[in-house]
């Protein structure tokens, strides 16, 4: 037997484009999210007939298709109609009235507006979009320093349907009440995925994405089952990449279990979002489970108010939260004689290798 029989040439690769693999790809087919879908056409329906849309509240766990599922509706609305307009902004990104004013008129095609004040931007805006009908996605909405938009959205923009996204419940809650009761949202819960519909989104993704052939069935069942540990889609398809990278690596065919097994130990370098992207406060939380990491979550906030942080404990757990879900950090729950509590460590290698 050749020792070179499963090495790859030179030019050769297993991918045939990662690509498929990236957290925003639009697959045609979208698994398990029928009903999902179903209501975020319904909500929107009323545009097109030319009365005013509802409005959503989606809320659950992240990678569980919230926000691909709402952007596959609306790709099929832009291919059926153009009668009705579609503005999707990431609050993680834009978190101010401002920011998100900004950029819809960006999106509108608007040019030379830096200088412009928040009203004068929504001037702009409201010319345009009351001459016809809009769908507004505003993802991640926990992330918004201030919700005044939405405020002025509901009272001037006349034919619309509003969806906000979060994967907290309690993010309505927090709203003010003017916008609570003008917005009088539809609540829309994305359960998570079961083991049969995560391996069908990854074998979707995976023949997609690599040359027919090239993954042992033994080892892609087990990044299945890695990925439906974390209930996670997201993890599954950085493992499929880190997988596929790993074998190239070794000049190898296929893709065996113990290129997943690096992929695993490879998965404390992945973050949902880049560091780059986080708040200063996130930033600075981050900062001091870094520096103390292994500690319980009550200490940590003493470490953070020592350090002249200013926020309730309540508030410091949520952005805890919040790093743990972005994979920046693992949480994990222990029982003690003075009760439960919440273990905090930087690497989120964890989440995976401690099953």
């Amino acid at each position: 037997m050749s020792m070179f029989k499963d090495m790859l040439r030179s030019g050769e690769s297993l991918f045939r484009d990662t690509i498929f693999l990236g957290y925003d790809f639009q697959p045609k087919i979208l698994y398990g999210r029928e009903n999902e879908q179903q209501r975020f056409a319904v909500a929107i329906r009323p545009l097109l007939q030319g009365h005013n849309g509802r409005n959503l509240f989606v809320y659950g766990a992240p990678g569980i298709g919230k926000t691909t599922a709402c952007k596959h509706v609306l790709r099929e609305l832009e291919e059926e109609s153009d009668e009705v307009l579609s503005i999707y902004v990431n609050c993680w990104k834009e978190n101010t009235t401002y920011k998100v004013f900004s950029k819809i008129c960006q999106d509108l095609g608007y040019k030379f507006i830096q200088h412009k004040k928040t009203s004068e931007l929504f001037g702009l805006i409201k010319d345009k979009l009351n001459k016809g009908s809009v769908v507004f996605i505003f993802d991640e909405i926990d992330k918004l320093e201030d919700t005044d938009f939405l405020y002025t959205i509901l009272e001037d923009i006349y034919r619309k349907s509003i969806f906000l996204i979060t994967n907290y419940r309690d993010s309505y809650s927090e709203m003010d009440e003017r916008i609570r009761s003008r917005l009088n949202p539809e609540f829309l819960f994305f359960r998570p995925y079961n083991q049969a519909e995560i391996s069908g989104i990854l074998k979707q993704r995976r023949d997609y994405a690599f040359v027919p052939g090239v993954w042992e069935e033994e080892s892609f069942n087990e990044l299945v089952e890695k990925c439906v540990e974390t209930k996670d889609v997201r993890i599954g398809l950085y493992l499929m990449k880190e997988a596929g990278s790993a074998a190239e690596d070794k000049s190898s065919r296929k893709i065996g279990l113990a290129q997943v097994a690096q992929a695993v130990k490879n998965v404390d370098d992945f973050h949902i979002k880049p560091k780059e992207a986080l708040e200063e406060d996130l930033l600075f939380v981050l900062e001091i489970v870094k520096n103390n990491t292994g500690k319980k979550v009550g200490d940590l906030y003493n470490a953070f108010t020592e350090q002249g942080g200013e926020m309730s404990y309540k508030s410091f757990h949520r952005r805890i939260t919040k790093l743990s879900e972005g994979k920046y950090i693992s949480t994990k729950k222990v029982s003690g004689t003075a009760g439960n509590t919440t273990i905090v460590s930087y690497s989120s290698v964890k989440k995976l290798t401690d099953f």
